[in-house]
């Protein structure tokens, strides 16, 4: 029998609990959750997306995905508008303050990865993204991490 440490998944899940926590406690401090991250970080690069296809990109159910949204408009960082004709569908945006969060709130995930990252230099960052992107698409594993 092998011991725990022979097991490429226990190295993957031991590394991924500390950068993720890490990242997650950083966020807080910025009253700020994972799961809004992503939804943020979407928006910023969309403009604009109804509720439906954020749920779908980040693999969160459309009622989660509707308890952040309705947080991320308390905040003021994002908008909802209504489809002319058609007052069911929404189509969100970010608003001014929202877009001014998100490189803020990129500069922590950046700080984040070089805190874990930096000691590998150019290269080994590309053939471990490399990696883990080959493993990803063999285990048809899409889903944004939210948690």
């Amino acid at each position: 029998m092998s011991g725990l440490e022979s097991h490429l998944g226990f190295w993957l899940r031991r590394v991924s609990n500390a950068v993720s926590g890490a990242f997650s406690r950083a966020l807080q401090e910025k009253q700020t959750s994972l799961a809004e991250w992503v939804l943020l970080r979407e928006l910023f690069e969309r403009g604009q997306s109804p509720p439906g296809e954020l749920a779908e990109i980040s693999g969160l159910t459309r009622g989660a995905v509707s308890k952040i949204i309705d947080k991320l408009e308390a905040k003021g960082w994002i908008q909802a508008d209504a489809k002319e004709g058609d007052g069911r569908f929404r189509l969100l945006s970010l608003t001014r303050e929202g877009r001014r969060n998100v490189p803020a709130l990129a500069k922590v995930a950046d700080t984040n990865d070089a805190r874990f990252f930096d000691c590998l230099d150019q290269a080994e960052k590309k053939a471990l993204r490399d990696l883990l992107t080959k493993v990803a698409a063999h285990s048809r594993i899409h889903d944004v991490p939210t948690e």
